[in-house]
């Protein structure tokens, strides 16, 4: 019967931590082959060829696997069993390190560590000859939980959509490309918000936006009211085409920053003052209103600004035709912004992304986390 306790294990993993030459790597290696029979005897209940009624399993080959010590690399023959598998027991340490190991590299690339740096990181940790694509490959283990929540169906309603770009740069065809990363927020039917969407595309132009949408629908988003984005052109032709009928709210922030153009910086002040006024108003006849005299009085000594508050005093004024306690939420992409100004934190340290599977790996490891903490939120972002 073989033993079930290896004696001296810890006696030899004093080894590891003294000495050198070939010497010492051969009577480590004598010793461990050693441990790995014994311990696999004990899996078995019989010894090597021995006939036993209390066997219950049996060797079925070697798997070859290197072992670094601080006496080198060593060249481990890991005995494998017909049913089930074998670990030695001076492996655990390592496949517990390699664990933690695995939960650094994946943790810093989530925050934007570049793989150089990773790399630095991995052998200050201890750990040498770990190359960049190593990195990139063990970082590779978010694609299955980011791509399942990229394509997760859409269930309910949302009433309510966010949209927005955000320009990363990639290498592409031996040239570097500036690729618009496309986010889509929405709030569902309990009132909280949900990250809708990612992908990336070549632009943010129509067509682009277009599949972008088409896509949402296809999973089951339905029953939006309202999408609120900036005066994109490519938006708003996607809007019609997939999502006609929806009333569009233009981003009130973006908005102000345009109308402050078509004016002289010496009274920008004075009549951007007049204009944040408007809407203040009670309900949206009263803002058009407002918005309308203040393009009046105006439109003699600057026909751009009253030309522009005329053009888009209804779309900027939509969210008025909401609940008056989303207001303050719908006005603006403010709550978008929020989340493209971390986006760009952490892409801003990778600074050029190798292809466009690392952007949505990054990207959606970031929104998924936010996600997460939008979902579980004591208060809900809109009470619908």
């Amino acid at each position: 019967m073989a033993i079930v306790s290896v004696p001296g294990v810890e006696a030899l993993g004093k080894v590891l931590e003294e000495g050198n030459g070939d010497f010492l790597q051969r009577v480590l290696l004598a010793g461990l082959r050693e441990i790995m029979e014994v311990e696999t005897s004990a899996v078995c209940r019989a010894e090597p060829g021995e006939r036993s009624p209390d066997r219950v399993n049996h060797r079925n080959g070697y798997r070859e696997r290197d072992f670094e010590t601080r006496l080198g690399t060593l060249d481990l023959a890991i005995p494998k069993l017909r049913k089930g598998s074998y670990f030695p027991c001076f492996l655990e340490p390592r496949r517990r390190w390699e664990d933690a190991f695995r939960n650094v590299v994946t943790e810093a690339f989530v925050c934007g560590v570049s793989t150089r740096k990773v790399e630095a990181l991995v052998e200050a940790m201890g750990a040498k000859g770990i190359s960049k694509s190593e990195v990139s490959r063990i970082a590779q283990g978010l694609d299955t939980e980011v791509e399942a929540f990229r394509t997760r169906p859409l269930e309910g309603t949302y009433r309510y959509l966010w949209l927005d770009a955000v320009y990363l740069k990639v290498r592409e065809g031996g040239r570097i490309r500036s690729l618009a990363t496309l986010i889509a927020l929405g709030v569902n039917p309990e009132g909280r918000l949900e990250v809708l969407g990612v992908d990336v595309a070549e632009s943010e132009m129509g067509e682009a936006w277009k599949a972008f949408l088409e896509s949402l629908v296809e999973r089951g988003m339905k029953g939006v009211e309202l999408a609120i984005s900036d005066a994109h052109t490519g938006i708003k032709s996607a809007l019609r085409k997939v999502l006609n009928g929806v009333t569009w709210q233009r981003c009130r922030v973006h908005f102000m920053r345009n109308a402050g153009v078509k004016l002289p910086k010496a009274v920008q002040a004075k009549w951007l003052e007049k204009l944040k006024f408007c809407f203040a108003a009670e309900d949206q006849n009263e803002a058009l209103a407002r918005i309308r005299t203040l393009a009046r009085d105006t439109e003699a000594k600057h026909p751009d600004f009253a030309r522009f508050l005329d053009e888009a005093a209804e779309d900027v004024t939509a969210f008025m035709a909401f609940p008056r306690e989303h207001w303050r939420r719908l006005h603006s992409t403010n709550v978008l912004e929020r989340e493209n100004r971390e986006v760009r934190r952490r892409t801003d340290v990778v600074g050029i992304f190798p292809n466009r599977a690392s952007v949505l790996r990054l990207v959606g490891s970031l929104l998924l986390d936010q996600h997460a903490e939008w979902i579980s939120a004591r208060q809900p972002y809109a009470k619908v």
